[in-house]
């Protein structure tokens, strides 16, 4: 009798994954490749819809055939988040690139919106501030901007929606997404759980051209087999974030993860009560399954790992495992602070302006240094967000799961302790984005039969603890200035 197995896909912002789990969470095979992205302007940053769909198809089939003999019994689908695509209803092509989370070219859109009083509005429906990275005013963008989009979706002629929607139409011929995807938008309504019609209105989005949202742990119908070789079902779909916390065993309120990739993303578990946040955090959806619904406290960082990507591009190292011995080379930063503001401050600051800056510069400062500070403000900026989460939840927070590329390095790794002052616990799986999305369609599947099953299956690779540094707080508080400097750069005229 062949051995029960999920496929997970992580489709992801540079990179798409697929990786084949067993009943006991272990990794059977997995096949990955790197997906471009293109930046036509400042500050816009796109990718083509295809090469999104083919890198999925292309890694799922590899897995697949390296997995072997196994009885494939679910497929789990973790997506980039806000990224949007529009394409024509009846030949499936897509009306323009996909527009990346990453995206600032609605910066002008969203400061009218905000002259024009729709912040609160938007705020009070969605849990979210009035922001470009979210996905609702690309959208708005695409309808504005590509010749006849506008007529076309008033024919009834196009789609849209994030990229799971777009994969989900290409592989399964359905136009749907779920809770966690829709609640990234700026267009859901968590206390309705549908879209907002007073938003759509404001925006000028039709309704029409949006997809169908279904729990994250659901039937979304079923791949079909001249894709990956054999039918088989869809029964999870969420954000790649959201995914790292399920994976991540994150089932108690309080739990707290943290996924380093091209950003940082800092989730913490609100429970079954939607959180309000009055420090710079998104209430959002965590995932949900039948009628029971998980929210999380959510704080982005746009950039964390591409800072060391930057890093490497400049040639200050030549690959990012070079940061980890710089770093060690020198006792301290030598009062050099990095703010990594390179797509401007996300949470808690929502400043789009901001941008990166380094300031404490000597003649003594060597590369090491800077390398030394960039790693430390990656941590600086975590600090930053569970500071904001502790506020809002009036909780302390005892510890971290932390997983994503640079978990791998230990430098980075016991900084974070040192100066979050918390337990830092990295994950034995690292691809637990690709976990939660196999356990959650295991789920879906009766593979598992609930997260308590799960749990048991989550493993721990190491952990780094908080050393007595009498020093952290008063470095925090320069961090604080540093951070004020990068405040609004872009704006000065």
């Amino acid at each position: 009798m062949m051995a029960p197995a999920i496929l997970a896909i992580d489709q992801g912002t540079t990179r798409t994954k697929a990786l084949v789990f067993d009943a006991e969470a272990r990794c059977l095979a997995q096949a990955a490749s790197e997906v471009p992205l293109t930046y036509p302007q400042p500050g816009w940053v796109e990718q083509n819809p295809y090469d999104l769909l083919e890198s999925v198809i292309a890694n799922a089939r590899a897995a697949l055939q390296s997995a072997g003999e196994v009885s494939l019994l679910a497929c789990g689908l973790a997506n980039q988040g806000e990224t949007v695509v529009v394409w024509h209803r009846r030949s499936g092509q897509p009306l323009y690139n996909a527009i990346s989370w990453q995206d600032r070219r609605t910066d002008l859109l969203c400061e009218q919106l905000r002259r024009e009083g729709a912040e609160r509005l938007i705020r009070e429906r969605t849990g979210l501030p009035l922001d470009p990275y979210f996905s609702a005013t690309k959208i708005r963008w695409i309808l504005d901007n590509v010749p006849g989009a506008r007529e076309l979706a008033a024919r009834g002629e196009l789609l849209a929606g994030t990229t799971d929607a777009w994969l989900m139409w290409c592989l399964l011929g359905e136009h749907r997404t779920d809770e966690t995807t829709a609640s990234r938008t700026m267009l859901y309504n968590p206390r309705l759980r549908d879209w907002d019609e007073e938003i759509l209105a404001l925006l000028e989005i039709p309704r029409s051209i949006l997809p169908e949202i279904q729990p994250s742990c659901s039937l979304f119908g079923t791949i079909s087999a001249e894709h990956f070789g054999h039918p088989l079902p869809l029964t999870a779909s969420l954000v790649d974030q959201q995914a790292a916390l399920f994976g991540q065993a994150c089932y108690a309120p309080n739990d707290v993860k943290v996924t380093y990739g091209t950003g940082a993303f800092i989730l913490l578990n609100a429970g079954q009560t939607l959180p309000t946040s009055h420090h710079g955090l998104l209430p959002t959806v965590a995932w949900s399954r039948g009628e029971e619904i998980v929210y999380a406290l959510d704080g982005g960082i746009y950039v964390a790992g591409a800072a060391i990507q930057w890093l490497r591009d400049i040639g200050l190292v030549h690959s990012p495992e070079e940061t980890l011995e710089l770093a060690l080379s020198v006792p301290d930063s030598g009062g050099v602070f990095f703010v990594p503001a390179l797509a401007g401050l996300a949470a808690p600051y929502w400043d789009s302006y901001a941008r990166g800056t380094i300031i404490g510069l000597t003649r003594g400062t060597t590369r090491a240094h800077l390398v030394r500070a960039t790693l430390e403000g990656i941590a600086f900026s975590t600090r930053d967000v569970l500071q904001a989460m502790v506020q809002d939840t009036g909780r302390p927070i005892r510890s971290l799961k932390v997983d994503g590329g640079a978990s791998a390095n230990s430098f980075l790794m016991q900084a974070l302790a040192d100066i979050t002052g918390v337990e830092v616990h990295i994950a034995a799986v690292q691809e637990t984005t690709a976990l939660g999305a196999a356990f959650l369609a295991g789920i879906g599947a009766g593979l598992w039969h609930d997260e308590r099953e799960t749990a048991r299956l989550w493993r721990e690779a190491k952990v780094y603890r908080p050393r007595g540094n009498g020093s952290i707080e008063a470095l925090y508080r320069r961090w604080f200035n540093a951070v004020e400097r990068a405040r609004g750069w872009a704006a000065i005229a």
